[in-house]
């Protein structure tokens, strides 16, 4: 773990997020929430294909059927590419016309966890959905300024979800029915580490965050205590994943919105890494 390169110099993004690897169309997935558009960089041969959205899009998750389910400043939606669908399926937020979609991924069943943010970032309007395949979105918890994360331990037991404004990583208790309980304060980030942003766990356990404002991704063991940390050129890392046939390669998003131009700040980065991940849920509907 001692290399990084850019993938793709000719692509900046303004912010990065939502990255998604597909085994399917073996490419990995990302989004541009403020361009808005969604990237695809094929493995097989390193090209870049990018959609421009109609609005701002925090998240992609494959559906098991093709296409993709999204979220949109809007609400949900079902999305396909070549040519360009997008089928609304509803909005959580009527009564919140300033929130967006921030950051979402599914878990092993299938299940979307998702949250909610005020695009200016004004105010604690955020929330924590989960969006089962029958269609139905539930608040699962409330109060944030900038929700980020969602990760799923490889146990079955966890779910982490971070407060970015405050520099808290929280993990919830998973339960039978499919719901969580019991929030705790995971990882609490100090002076100098940023803002804890996009998440995701490997194939050990081991929980990898990105840090906003503090240009570096960093590895947290199972019972939250830092196992290293890997510094990258840009400061405002959003988002990481695994990806790949076998998930050995790790890839790096950042933003560079607020920033002036540089080689660096909204690319998209590869990280060498001997660790291996987990296949992301497909949405079974």
């Amino acid at each position: 773990m001692t290399g990084w390169r850019i993938v793709e110099r000719d692509v900046r993004d303004e912010l990065g997020e939502g990255t998604l690897w597909s085994a399917r169309d073996n490419a990995l997935y990302w989004t541009d929430i403020l361009a808005p558009a969604l990237n695809r960089l094929s493995l097989p041969d390193g090209t870049v294909d990018r959609w421009a959205m109609p609005e701002r899009l925090g998240w992609v998750v494959e559906r098991d059927e093709g296409g993709f389910i999204a979220g949109f400043a809007s609400g949900f939606a079902r999305l396909s590419l070549d040519p360009l669908t997008i089928e609304p399926i509803g909005n959580p937020e009527p009564h919140l016309p300033d929130n967006r979609m921030n950051d979402g991924k599914a878990d092993a069943s299938g299940t979307i966890w998702c949250g909610t943010m005020h695009s200016r970032i004004e105010g604690e309007t955020g929330t924590l959905y989960r969006f089962t395949p029958d269609g139905r979105w539930t608040p699962m918890d409330s109060g944030y300024t900038v929700t980020n994360g969602p990760a799923f331990s490889t146990c079955g037991r966890w779910l982490y979800h971070t407060d970015t404004m405050r520099g808290l990583i929280y993990r919830f208790a998973r339960t039978p029915d499919g719901g969580i309980t019991d929030r705790e304060v995971f990882i609490r980030f100090g002076e100098g580490d940023g803002g804890p942003d996009g998440m995701t766990v490997d194939a050990e356990d081991g929980l990898w965050v990105a840090h906003w404002g503090a240009g570096r991704v960093s590895r947290f063991r199972p019972d939250g205590t830092l196992d290293h940390s890997i510094s990258l050129p840009a400061s405002q890392i959003t988002n990481v994943a695994f990806a790949g046939e076998r998930l050995d390669r790790m890839f790096v998003t950042s933003a560079a919105t607020g920033l002036p131009p540089s080689d660096y700040d909204g690319a998209l980065f590869e990280i060498e890494t001997r660790f291996t991940g987990v296949a992301p849920g497909l949405f079974p509907a």
